[in-house]
């Protein structure tokens, strides 16, 4: 099965979701800011993608710039500060069987599909 973690309000996660329906391939949409990713959900998903927590930071999100910026942080925070601020999450998310990919460009999904 594939998954999409989509943020409707965002132009980048509505281009991947574009990307899976144009595909023809069934997927299931989780829309994580209305249905909000555990900690343990959000390490695997982490685990798929081959990333450092950090990485999956939306540095330039006024609460990140605010609140953490010059922080020294452990991956184990920087778990519990995105499931706490979703918002702070890169997206989209596509994960397929136990890989996933961030969509940003849309063809990072794309090849995830083939």
């Amino acid at each position: 099965m594939i998954t999409i973690y989509h943020n409707a309000r965002c132009k980048k996660s509505r281009e991947g979701l574009e990307v899976l329906k144009q595909s023809g391939q069934e997927f299931e949409t989780r829309e994580y800011l209305k249905e909000p990713v555990s900690e343990e959900e959000l390490s695997t998903l982490l685990d798929q993608l081959g990333m450092a927590p950090i990485e999956l930071v939306r540095r330039e999100e006024k609460i990140w710039k605010e609140n953490y910026k010059s922080k020294d942080l452990s991956d184990k925070e920087l778990i519990r500060i995105m499931t706490e601020n979703p918002k702070l999450i890169q997206r989209p998310i596509v994960v397929r069987n136990n890989e996933a990919v961030v969509g940003r460009p849309a063809e990072k999904i794309e090849k995830l599909l083939h």
